[in-house]
């Protein structure tokens, strides 16, 4: 099976993710736990894989992430549009 991909990245939100994660100081770590209490299953390992474009995100992992990080979905995918350019 081939796995889609847009400019060779299987997500567009990864770096934003990123930013957010290191501007608030939450670890990968902590960002799974906080997810896990939301009742949204990650793995530090898969954190590393959305933030550099490796791993696919699901409409409600963002929606997890916007609320854990206590941002909105528009920040989240802020700066997007260069990926179809």
């Amino acid at each position: 099976m081939k796995v889609k991909t847009l400019n060779g990245n299987r997500n567009i939100i990864g770096s934003n993710l990123r930013r957010y994660r290191e501007l608030k100081h939450i670890s990968q770590s902590e960002i799974c736990k906080k997810l896990d209490l939301l009742g949204v299953t990650m793995y530090p390992s898969d954190i590393y894989e959305i933030e550099y474009g490796k791993k696919l995100v699901k409409d409600f992992e963002s929606k997890a992430f916007c609320i854990v990080l206590n941002i909105t979905l528009e920040e989240l995918y802020a700066e997007t549009d260069a990926f179809f350019e």
